[in-house]
């Protein structure tokens, strides 16, 4: 299924919408209560390679590992995963259903008002992607007037209006915004020539070039910098200081190296070491 908006400006209302229900819902349970009941209730997607995916019928990808290792650290608590859709993911952890979001989630000013952030372990500047072979688009200046798709509810939705400036600066102008309930929608909608290109953030380009080279080509870089962290509710301080300990643990251990050469290609040893609270600390972070 496919939401077609008319204009940017509609498309982010839409996000607005879905941001308002986050601030909606039961408290989440904080780190004490989480050890009472011995459970912290996980969520996580499997349709975003090469954070969360199945394979044969199993979860697999960077989380898959990471929760392998999780798993090991906890003295305290047993880990209850859920794999639920994108779109409804974050909603269901800000009402308080599940305890963290255990998936490939970029930082946004919008979420920052609901969630923190732990450590960032990948970056997640936007870039474009085209079909392989098309001499069309060359350039960001080339997007101008053309129909890209995008993830319904994503953080890359919400920075379009970067590309939108960086468009308008050359003369050009944003084009038609088709929403998406998964990536691989939208990808197969571009291959087959039903868009110009996809919006996306560099990671999940990287594993989808590597795999479809013929198919898919990589462009250039359509917004500023960003982050790929796990999202806790605001009233969870103590869980947030945690998960910080565990990804710490996962650094000083060399095991976040190696899971990211593993799945992401390439290390990401200068990412801030620190959670991420604030939408101003959010900007500077990422030198917006």
């Amino acid at each position: 299924m496919q939401l077609k908006k008319k204009n940017l400006h509609k498309a982010l209302a839409l996000l607005g919408g879905v941001a308002m229900l986050f601030s909606v819902g039961a408290k989440a349970a904080d780190l004490p209560e989480i050890e009472k009941a011995g459970v912290l209730k996980i969520a996580t997607e499997d349709d975003y390679a090469p954070f969360n995916f199945m394979k044969d019928g199993q979860p697999d990808g960077f989380h898959k590992d990471v929760l392998d290792e999780l798993k090991t650290y906890a003295k305290t608590f047993k880990l209850d995963q859920s794999i639920l859709p994108w779109t409804g993911l974050l909603a269901a952890v800000s009402a308080g259903q599940y305890d963290i979001a255990i998936t490939g989630a970029l930082v946004t000013d919008e979420r920052l008002k609901v969630f923190n952030f732990a450590y960032p372990f990948a970056s997640a500047q936007s870039y474009y992607v085209k079909r392989a072979g098309d001499d069309s688009i060359k350039s960001v200046a080339d997007l101008s007037g053309k129909t890209l798709g995008v993830q319904a509810g994503s953080a890359l939705l919400s920075r379009l209006p970067e590309l939108k400036a960086m468009l308008a600066k050359t003369g050009g102008k944003l084009g038609e915004v088709v929403e998406y309930q998964s990536y691989p929608e939208a990808y197969a909608d571009l291959a087959n020539g039903r868009l110009d290109y996809v919006v996306d953030a560099v990671i999940p380009i990287n594993s989808l070039v590597k795999t479809r080279a013929g198919v898919f080509e990589k462009g250039q870089p359509v917004s500023g910098g960003g982050f790929v962290c796990w999202p806790i509710p605001k009233n969870s301080p103590k869980l947030l200081e945690y998960m910080n300990g565990f990804m710490k643990h996962l650094k000083e251990s060399g095991k976040l190296h190696e899971l990211q050469i593993k799945w992401f290609g390439e290390p990401f040893d200068n990412l801030p070491q620190e959670a991420i609270t604030t939408a101003e600390q959010f900007h500077k972070l990422a030198g917006l």
